[in-house]
């Protein structure tokens, strides 16, 4: 919806609001047209319902409203007298238009200073939930919201299985657009695993003044631009959906291009403006390797020193049954005759004993790992390693953006970062950088007639863009679907910034019994330079300490009364 639908939708409201409540304003000692002037009319019915006026403002933050108004129809219904069950659920399921009938059919006397105290516990618990659920979209939609990292793009930066927590005052806070939808949830409904949301009506994009802009080398949590799965990992072939921009799936990546940047790639080496890219010195970009070492076989071990997570260890087995088999199977990501496969955390012993089975690791002739470009030198210089080689991407892939099959995973550009009301030439050749931009995410009308290009009916020969863009990266290049691969992050998607981790789980995805808790990880921050340091020992002394005195000023109370 535009601003303009908006201001009409907004002043529809305010003629149904005072069409069913404008006797109840004089019956509670107010004027009729007081129900009828915008804003004004909510904070006259915060007095009418002996609320406090700053509940007016909560009428108005999307999503908080949603849990708001079903609120300020009870209130306003109770304060004509009007308390059974039967008038609550007559006024929810009727979406407040209970309220026309109490209006025009009923004389009721306003009981003005009632009392706010909830006559059952009951009443008490629901009053108290729905505080603390609107406290929390708050927080959640406007300061800091929990996130958790799904998949190894970001490797070794963020692991599999950590807790972030994501500030969205440094870049601004994005108002929800879309208005109607669950609080706290995403795209989907958690247990029934349904969508959360309705597609209309949709807010247009504003964000609130932040603290700095999005930066080179920040991580950024941002929503998928080209998302239109319904669930992750869903194999049930479900047909595409179209999704509003704040309900996409978010993603999190390393900003490498800010707008108006030129970045290149040249054999999985990034360039920005013509030079190498300096990351932060947490920053731990890499490739994978092939490794061979034909005597004594790729050790596991040596491959551990050297920090890397993502390599493959091989088990000779003997297994005599199926129950045997299926109790290792969750760890396993391959198998052969009398051999299996796993990833870098192997087969635990305590498993192995539990199962009854022989199991004995080697060391094969070739493995892969992920390193970064001075561990790959490092491991070289071993006696025991022949060669190591760096994984080599397809030089045109379909697949790379913009999907003409010029470019590839590791060679690519130059491409300039599209600015805000900066103007680029268009032509045939560069019309599959801007395409996207010019229809999707700007909204344009985009035609192409022969060789001539249309924007909204009219010959168009430049383009002027509208929004900030930007260029997102893994730092596990050859593991990472990015900007790589669906080209630039509109402004309007960008959610925050990981500030805080706040938990660390190894095993994440291999089942609770599995799980283990990365402890260095735990009250570590996200940004910053050099090795991330703990806090979490000096959150428990505060948990401690407030603990403490809390327990010495209730004692103190008690011997005062």
């Amino acid at each position: 919806m535009s601003l303009a639908e908006w201001f009409v939708f907004f002043l529809l409201l305010q003629v149904v609001h005072f069409a069913g409540t404008w006797r109840l304003y004089t019956k509670a000692g107010r004027k009729a047209w007081e129900a009828a002037v915008p804003v004004y009319n909510a904070i006259v019915l915060m007095k009418i319902i002996n609320r406090p006026a700053w509940w007016t403002v909560l009428l108005f933050i999307p999503i908080v409203n949603l849990i708001m108004f079903p609120v300020i129809w009870v209130e306003t219904i109770r304060s004509f007298g009007k308390n059974s069950t039967a008038d609550t659920l007559l006024v929810l399921f009727t979406l407040g238009f209970y309220t026309y009938y109490l209006n025009y059919t009923q004389d009721l006397k306003h009981l003005e200073g009632r009392s706010l105290v909830a006559a059952t516990k009951m009443g008490d618990t629901v009053s108290s939930l729905l505080f603390a659920i609107v406290v929390a979209t708050i927080v959640h939609t406007y300061f800091i919201q929990p996130f958790t990292i799904p998949t190894a793009s970001l490797e070794r930066t963020l692991l599999v299985g950590d807790f972030l927590f994501v500030s969205k005052v440094n870049y601004g806070a994005r108002t929800p657009m879309t208005t109607v939808a669950a609080p706290m949830v995403h795209d989907t409904l958690p247990i029934v695993k349904t969508k959360s949301y309705l597609n209309w009506p949709q807010l247009p994009y504003f964000r609130l003044p932040g603290f700095e802009d999005v930066k080179k080398n920040d991580i950024v949590v941002f929503n998928w631009p080209v998302d239109t799965v319904h669930v992750f990992f869903d194999k049930s072939g479900r047909k595409a959906v179209v999704k509003p921009i704040d309900k996409k799936s978010n993603y999190v990546k390393r900003c490498v291009g800010t707008p108006g940047d030129m970045v290149q790639a040249k054999d999985g080496i990034l360039f920005v403006n013509g030079k190498e890219m300096q990351y932060s010195d947490r920053a731990k970009v890499q490739y994978m390797h092939r490794i061979f070492a034909a005597k004594e076989g790729v050790s596991s071990e040596l491959l551990k020193t050297l920090g890397t997570n993502d390599y493959q260890r091989a088990y000779k087995v003997q297994v005599t049954s199926d129950d045997q088999f299926n109790m290792i199977r969750p760890y396993l990501t391959g198998a052969k005759e009398n051999m299996v496969y796993t990833g870098p955390r192997g087969l635990p012993a305590s498993v192995i004993q539990k199962a009854g089975i022989f199991a004995q690791e080697q060391y094969e002739p070739e493995n892969f790992a992920n390193l970064t470009l001075k561990e790959a030198e490092t491991l070289r210089k071993n006696p025991t390693i022949d060669s190591v080689i760096r994984y080599k991407p397809a030089t045109n892939d379909p697949r790379v953006f913009p999907h003409d099959s010029k470019w590839g995973e590791d060679n690519f550009g130059p491409i300039t970062i599209p600015k805000r009301d900066a103007t680029v030439q268009l032509t045939m050749g560069n019309l599959p950088l801007y395409k996207r931009i010019i229809s999707v995410y700007e909204n344009n009308k985009l035609e192409v007639k022969g060789s001539q290009i249309f924007i909204n009916d009219k010959p168009a020969t430049t383009y002027t863009f509208k929004m900030n863009y930007y260029w997102m990266m893994g730092d596990n290049r050859n593991k990472s679907e990015d900007s790589r691969y669906w080209g630039f992050v509109p402004e309007d998607h960008i959610v925050g910034k990981p500030v805080f981790i706040w938990m660390s789980i190894d095993g994440i995805n291999d089942g609770f019994k599995n799980w283990s808790i990365r402890w260095d990880r735990l009250f570590t921050t996200v940004g910053g330079s050099g090795e991330p340091y703990s806090y979490f020992k000096f959150f428990l002394i505060a948990l401690a300490a407030y603990f403490g005195i809390s327990f010495f000023m209730n004692r103190k109370k008690e011997k005062t009364t």
